[in-house]
């Protein structure tokens, strides 16, 4: 009997989980998001009642959490407790939540099923030829599908060169707001997208060289 695809739920608030949910069906195996629940809605400032816009009539594997509205968000997550189901919220600070800083920055989890084994801190693998890149294979990635897009920018680099090349070009594509800042690093959300994907790489072409 073939084995239920991973089911993952999206909530997001004006389409704002579409490219991260786009990158998972793509990029994804084993994967199902069997429901995105979108709030198009206008909101208030403060919402007393989350419960008008959140029912609790969802299941799944996981729960991706792209609310903006930070009453929703907390509704969610504790709904989620209730119900059994781990939820991240990137770049959000929810306590029953895991809130990696971006989307790219999840590392290992027990419990996080086929979506945490594939998407997260990339993983690279490499093969050098005469100091260049002959071939980049992704291990896992960022959901939004940035750390396989950049492969065909990076092919062909000399190694030293790639690990800064890989950095921009990430940043070029990452949907992260720029204007985001880790509070302890000081870093944005747009820097640390390209920081952990250069570190990814020169870990894979150290293990490549031995």
């Amino acid at each position: 009997m073939p084995r239920k695809p991973f089911q993952l739920v999206i909530f997001e608030e004006r389409g704002s989980g579409d490219y991260k949910a786009a990158g998972i069906q793509v990029y994804g195996k084993d994967i199902e998001v069997s429901q995105i629940i979108n709030i198009t809605t206008a909101l208030p400032e403060i919402v007393d009642e989350p419960e008008e816009f959140i029912t609790s009539n969802f299941k799944g594997d996981l729960v991706l959490n792209f609310l903006r509205h930070p009453d929703l968000s907390e509704y969610l997550v504790r709904l989620c407790m209730d119900k059994g189901i781990p939820v991240i919220a990137s770049g959000q600070h929810i306590p029953g939540a895991i809130c990696p800083f971006t989307c790219c920055g999840l590392g290992r989890k027990r419990g996080l099923g086929a979506y945490g084994e594939q998407f997260g801190l990339p993983e690279y693998e490499v093969k050098l030829m005469n100091g260049r890149i002959e071939r980049l294979s992704v291990r896992r990635g960022a959901s939004c599908g940035a750390t396989w897009q950049v492969i065909p920018k990076i092919t062909g680099c000399r190694a030293e060169e790639a690990i800064s090349a890989i950095g921009r070009h990430v940043q070029y594509i990452c949907m992260a707001d720029p204007s985001a800042f880790d509070p302890v690093t000081g870093k944005s959300a747009l820097h640390f997208a390209g920081e952990v994907h250069m570190n990814a790489l020169r870990r894979a072409i150290d293990k490549e060289k031995g």
